[in-house]
């Protein structure tokens, strides 16, 4: 038997006994697609938001029009917050809400935040986090005239507890990392990361969209105090879902709204002069709830619920190590190196293994429905979806990987 018989064999054995193996077929399939491995940009759809969209459109815009705000429609970013904290965040409710982007929330959660640190100059971040976390900062030191501290991460792994205490102190207002580093999948240590800035007495802030839906959090037991994080990875809230957003029950009185609009008032049919803030999480609304872009983060909140968080954690392990094993046999001898941590304790839901061939690659994989996902500088990103991806598929991705890579050594230039 070869290598990929051997692999093959194992892969429908870990399918055969994966215990979430039926929740594959409440997702939409793509025509022509043999393996998707990129949910952790774009999750697939499932079949009941397929109905459930249509159904709204007809029984619920359709049928009751305008009376919908007033029947749901305004309630429901609290209701699917609260859904969202108690299936995938460890949040008591009253704490998350659904509104806006990510690169929005990022900005009203970080202008608060450091309204919230009279007297502290600083902000601290990482150089690899994710470009707009680092946009969103720098955009926010210049009006503020605050200076940015960055923390070096390695390049396979990510932000540590000793370099974050290395890199706070008395001036530090707020720290913003991300749970899960988009690049290399670093699981950062964000329980133990938290109490080093909350010691120097910053706050912090996580960005936690590459890991919501894949990797549990416990945001009230890590004494987080504000998260943030995207809806259309592991949530498959679809493109441009909206985002959602975490504030601490103990900041709610003083979070200071940075986007002062009229759902976010005390009461908004008021139409009053003057921005009084509402109390709770509604004060972190600006606008219009988006509902549309609800509806679907709505059935992949309840199908994780159903399932579980910490099951969809272990599929996630299994299917990372699983992938780990077939680059490592298939891949490395080709040149291939893996740039994301061997550890799982330390490891998101997606790996990324580097070669200088890759970007060419990664397009070629597409014209022949295998979808990975490319990150400079040269990295091929596997995200694996507990709920929607199975192991047979990992190695079809990962062999068409091979065979993609050995066609262009034969033909450079291709």
């Amino acid at each position: 038997m070869t290598e990929v018989d051997d692999l093959l064999l194992a892969a429908k054995e870990l399918d055969a006994a994966d215990p979430l193996a039926g929740y594959r077929d409440r997702f939409l399939e793509a025509g022509g697609v043999r393996s998707y491995l990129d949910g952790n940009s774009l999750g697939r759809p499932l079949k009941s938001t397929a109905e459930h969209l249509q159904q709204f459109v007809r029984e619920q815009w359709g049928g009751r029009l305008i009376r919908g705000w007033d029947e749901q429609w305004l309630e429901l970013p609290g209701l699917i917050g609260d859904a969202l904290g108690a299936a995938a965040l460890g949040a008591a409710p009253g704490q998350c809400i659904v509104a806006d982007s990510t690169t929005v929330l990022l900005y009203k959660l970080a202008r608060a935040a450091v309204a919230a640190r009279p007297g502290r100059s600083e902000i601290v971040l990482d150089a690899d986090n994710f470009p707009t976390d680092r946009y969103v900062m720098e955009g926010i030191a210049r009006e503020c005239g605050l200076t940015l501290r960055w923390v070096a991460a390695d390049y396979n792994g990510g932000v540590t507890p000793d370099a974050v205490a290395a890199a706070v102190g008395p001036r530090t207002a707020l720290a913003v990392f991300s749970h899960v580093a988009y690049r290399s999948g670093f699981l950062a240590d964000a329980a133990a990361i938290t109490q080093t800035v909350h010691d120097a007495g910053g706050l912090v802030l996580w960005d936690l969209c590459h890991s919501v839906g894949a990797v549990p959090a416990q945001l009230d037991a890590w004494d987080v105090d504000y998260a943030v994080g995207c809806s259309y990875k592991y949530l498959n809230g679809g493109p441009g879902a909206p985002a959602w957003a975490y504030v601490a029950q103990r900041h709610h009185e003083d979070f200071v709204q940075p986007i002062q609009g009229w759902l976010g008032s005390a009461d908004p049919f008021g139409m009053a002069q003057g921005f009084e803030p509402a109390a709770g999480i509604r004060r972190l609304v600006s606008g219009t709830p988006p509902v549309l872009g609800m509806i679907a983060m709505q059935d992949m909140i309840g199908l994780i619920s159903e399932a579980g968080i910490e099951a969809v954690r272990a599929k996630s392990v299994a299917l990372t190590e699983y992938a780990l094993s077939a680059v490592d046999a298939l891949l490395a001898p080709l040149g291939v190196k893996v740039a994301s941590p061997r550890d799982a304790s330390r490891r998101g839901s997606h790996i990324t293994i580097d070669h200088p061939s890759f970007k060419a690659v990664t397009a070629a994989l597409w014209e022949q429905g295998i979808i990975p996902d490319y990150r400079n500088p040269e990295g091929i990103r596997l995200g694996l979806s507990p709920l929607s991806t199975s192991f047979e598929e990992t190695l079809i991705g990962v062999e068409a990987i091979r065979v993609e890579l050995s066609r262009q050594g034969r033909n450079p230039g291709s």
